[in-house]
């Protein structure tokens, strides 16, 4: 590899690693006589496919110069940071030369805005449909959407790309225009209805034609910055429900703030990123999902903040102890759902095996179910541990975010709340 090459792709592999919106694709296709690579299992991205394999991408930016001047921002116009910008030809070679040395199995391309959006989008597009049309590259390509693009660039992009993807970064225009002065909603949101309106004729033209474009086949995601700016939780998952209700839209991730330009005086001051935080919105982007949680569910006026010491269903959970406990073995596959310490793998095979008779501890353990969590909130044929009623919320709170608790409870622990 040239020297000049190695330098530019340390800078801009770098200066993308602040972009989380790159996990498993989703989409499958693949390999084909006259074509190099495929995109199978679930998907690239560091991640662990379908059948157990770690996947792996080549993540880099096409450019990190930008004409924006972003708080938050590691790249903005502002910064002394070194700087540099792949040609169109540099890094499709640089892609299929990893490729072809089993370095990676994909593409996540995103850049800063050089000159104007549609100058930027019309090189990254160049790059994929080389890829796509002069190299027969079939693996997989996660192309970032630029904010502000045209819908004709758009709409090219998206019969290359699997997914797609469009940063919301900051989850309420206010502040987004407090830090970013330079950017608005509308030209984020603009080219997620492109790609939107161009996944649901991708799907039409699929019913009407057997061999039609496909558009995106792996939709579309975007990513929110959490912590830089004042939004609650509430506000957050709000937004992300209302993303959810878009067709095609199938991630929102959350990245914890990490203070790069810590002299800027519109940004908090923190020592490190929320992770904490960051998790938790995880986990209950994952109840709404996957699970059946409105967001008024998990967070409400009363409580626009997720809890820090427990996750979102057990939180719920000790909040509404009149829903348990809970007869595994007659209740609902979606009430069970909701059983802390229960998953959706888990609740299934509950649902197929008490067909079979009736459910015991030892088999629900077998199954997946964690018991320590689990054991407050059910009862099935010879379970005696006390529920969540009768210890009460609070003491079942303090028994699982103990160190013992979490461990699993035995008699003498529970003696420290019923003494003799």
């Amino acid at each position: 590899m040239k020297e000049q090459i190695l330098d530019k792709l340390t800078i801009l592999a770098e200066s993308a690693k602040y972009d989380v919106s790159c996990a498993s694709s989703g989409t499958s296709r693949k390999n084909r006589p006259g074509m190099v690579g495929s995109a199978s299992g679930w998907g690239i991205c560091h991640s662990f496919s379908a059948d157990g394999r770690c996947i792996s991408l080549l993540k880099v930016m096409l450019s990190n110069n930008c004409i924006y001047d972003c708080a938050y921002c590691i790249n903005r116009r502002s910064n002394d940071v070194r700087r540099a910008t792949f040609t169109v030809e540099e890094l499709v070679e640089l892609t299929m030369g990893f490729y072809r040395r089993n370095y990676i199995e994909g593409l996540f391309l995103s850049s800063g805005v050089v000159r104007n959006p549609d100058y930027t989008m019309e090189r990254m597009v160049r790059v994929v449909e080389k890829l796509r049309t002069e190299h027969r590259f079939n693996g997989y390509i996660h192309l970032k959407g630029i904010p502000g693009a045209s819908r004709e660039l758009i709409e090219r992009a998206g019969l290359y790309a699997d997914r797609m993807s469009v940063n919301i970064e900051i989850p309420t225009e206010q502040n987004l225009k407090r830090l970013a002065p330079e950017k608005d909603y509308r030209s984020v949101y603009e080219p997620m209805s492109y790609i939107q309106q161009g996944l649901l004729q991708s799907a039409e033209d699929g019913r009407r034609f057997r061999h039609a474009p496909r558009f995106t086949p792996a939709g579309q995601s975007t990513q929110m910055i959490v912590g830089a700016t004042d939004e609650s939780d509430r506000d957050i998952l709000q937004l992300s429900s209302a993303l959810y209700g878009r067709p095609g839209m199938r991630r929102v991730y959350y990245s914890g703030y990490v203070p790069v330009n810590a002299y800027d005086p519109r940004l908090p001051a923190l020592k490190q990123a929320p992770l904490v935080r960051e998790n938790r919105l995880y986990q209950a982007d994952w109840l709404m999902r996957f699970y059946g949680f409105r967001v008024d569910e998990i967070v409400d006026e009363a409580s626009p903040q997720l809890d820090l010491e427990v996750d979102p269903k057990l939180a719920w959970a000790l909040r509404h102890p009149e829903v348990f406990p809970v007869d595994i073995n007659r209740a609902e596959y979606e009430l069970i759902l909701r059983v802390p310490g229960i998953g959706v793998k888990s609740a299934t095979m509950i649902v197929a095996a008490r067909r079979n008779g009736q459910l015991t501890a030892a088999a629900l353990k077998k199954m997946g179910v964690v018991m320590k969590k689990a054991q407050y909130f059910i009862t099935c044929r010879e379970l005696t541990m006390p529920g969540v009623q009768e210890l009460r919320p609070e003491y079942v709170r303090r028994l699982l975010i103990s160190p013992a608790g979490r461990k699993g409870a035995d008699a003498n622990q529970l003696s420290l709340f019923f003494p003799e």
